[in-house]
């Protein structure tokens, strides 16, 4: 559900319990998306899935990578 933030200040407590509920809840300001609302529970999970970059790279199959140089000459152009 998308809240105006308004709305949303008026309303807050509910707010939450929605947020706690039924899960996320989007605030919006000027009719864009401003902010989401989400549970402890459901912050702590996103941040225990969170991969560090630098663990993806050094995870991936660089050995499977086969990497060719294209050799043909570049195209000819009128000036």
């Amino acid at each position: 559900m998308a809240w105006q933030l308004q709305e949303a200040k008026a309303r807050f407590s509910e707010l939450v319990q929605k947020a706690i509920d039924e899960g996320p809840q989007t605030v919006t300001r000027h009719g864009k998306a401003a902010v989401v609302v989400l549970s402890a529970e459901q912050f702590e999970l996103m941040k225990k899935r969170q991969i560090d970059l630098k663990d993806l790279l050094r995870s991936a199959p660089w050995h499977e990578l086969e990497i060719e140089r294209d050799k043909s000459y570049p195209r000819e152009i009128d000036l």
